[in-house]
């Protein structure tokens, strides 16, 4: 006779699985050691994070009533001991260690290195406050170093659009995690450096576990951003991310965010401010006119009347022209400096090679991230990117004709 075998469902199979885990005595508790990757604290207070040693690594998972009873704050790079029990998450089959308690039990290699490198740089005088250049208050463009395709490009591009709308962003992109990330980032802080289109460069990425980032702790990067002669806002990670690249750069942005917004200044608030400006000096012109007239009929009235009635209109008069001649002189310049403002916007919006997009044009780049300015910079079968006004398609080339 055949034995019939169960067939299960998927949540079955998985919660047979959770089951079978639960009811090991070595699975129910135990003990696991390793290095604390890819660190997060939910909104819900529960800790999610990986425990890894050189050749594996595992899930885990600490839920908030647990982690109010830690003494210390965990982080990545981190080694610990945690105490709890292997289980299996239903949803998507994933093993994974429910930690009840953790232990320090030091610092993780990768954290080790960290803090070796960062002392080698800073007795090199890398870091030093002194050789730290000032952000320029209104740039004429902002490059930025980062990928090409992340959250931070465009992060970066929707807060200097609303601050002022207009200014140029010329994006350098790069791998910014992998092993030829930090040879790309050096290159293309160099690259920008050389090519002087732009007045600051933010170099950074979005968050990521301390492997994640790694590259912008890499020496050759900090060496790129130490030597740079534009002035570099530095934005890698989350706020409580920190890299070699922060300290080296000449001002340190918590998020991509944060340093758009250190990077341009609100063109609405310098409207402001010079309407402000205007008015506090033509009521500083008017206050001083009134001064001189109250000090003229001061004079003549210690004169005893010398000065004849006829003498006295005539002065007044001319005060009265002074006042006028003062106002339309801070009028003339007022206006000339609102125009020679208005004019160097009109110039930024001109600069912008994205502007030609709304007139039907198009940036093709290549494989590499790199510009297109010619056929003969392809070859047949080349993978192209095409970017128009609205977005981008990818591409091959199936023909060339040079002229």
């Amino acid at each position: 006779m055949t034995e019939l075998k169960p067939v299960f469902t998927v949540s079955e199979l998985n919660e047979y699985v959770d089951l079978i885990l639960s009811h090991d005595p070595y699975m129910g508790e135990l003990t696991v050691t390793g290095e604390i990757s890819a660190f997060k604290r939910h909104t819900s207070g529960h800790l999610y994070f990986t425990l890894k040693d050189e050749n594996a690594s595992v899930r885990c998972v600490m839920f908030r009533p647990n982690a109010l009873r830690l003494s210390f704050f965990p982080k990545d790079g981190m080694s610990v001991r945690i105490e709890g029990r292997a289980g299996l998450y239903g949803r998507d089959g994933s093993f994974q260690v429910y930690a009840e308690r953790m232990m320090k039990t030091g610092d993780g290699a990768l954290y080790q290195k960290f803090l070796a490198l960062k002392e080698e740089l800073r007795q090199r005088g890398w870091f030093e406050e002194s050789s730290k250049k000032p952000i320029p208050f209104l740039p004429r463009a902002v490059g930025v170093v980062t990928s090409g395709t992340g959250a931070a490009i465009e992060d970066i591009r929707n807060v200097i659009s609303r601050r002022f709308p207009g200014m140029p962003i010329r994006l350098y992109p790069v791998a910014v995690q992998g092993e030829k990330a930090a040879g790309e980032i050096a290159a293309a802080i160099q690259k920008a450096d050389e090519e002087a289109r732009c007045d600051v460069l933010i170099v950074g990425r979005g968050g990521g576990s301390l492997e994640d980032l790694w590259a912008f702790n890499e020496e050759i990067v900090v060496a790129a951003v130490h030597d740079c002669r534009l002035p570099v806002i530095s934005a890698v990670g989350h706020e409580i991310d920190f890299s070699l690249t922060d300290f080296a750069a000449d001002l340190r942005a918590p998020t991509p965010s944060a340093a758009a917004e250190l990077a341009v200044p609100e063109e609405q608030k310098l409207l402001d401010r010079l309407r402000e400006n205007r008015e506090r000096l033509q009521t500083a012109l008017l206050r001083g006119i009134e001064r001189k007239r109250d000090r003229l009929e001061l004079i003549v009235r210690r004169r005893g009347g010398l000065l004849t009635e006829q003498r006295l209109q005539q002065e007044q008069q001319r005060l009265d022209q002074c006042r006028e001649a003062l106002g339309d002189a801070v009028g003339t310049q007022l206006r000339q400096r609102r125009d020679a403002l208005a004019a160097a916007g009109v110039r930024l919006t001109a600069l912008d090679p994205l502007g030609a997009l709304d007139r039907g044009f198009a940036l093709v780049y290549g494989e590499d991230g790199g510009l297109v300015r010619g056929a003969c910079e392809t070859a047949l079968d080349d993978p192209i990117s095409i970017r128009f006004r609205d977005g981008c398609v990818a591409a091959r080339v199936t023909g060339k004709e040079e002229s």
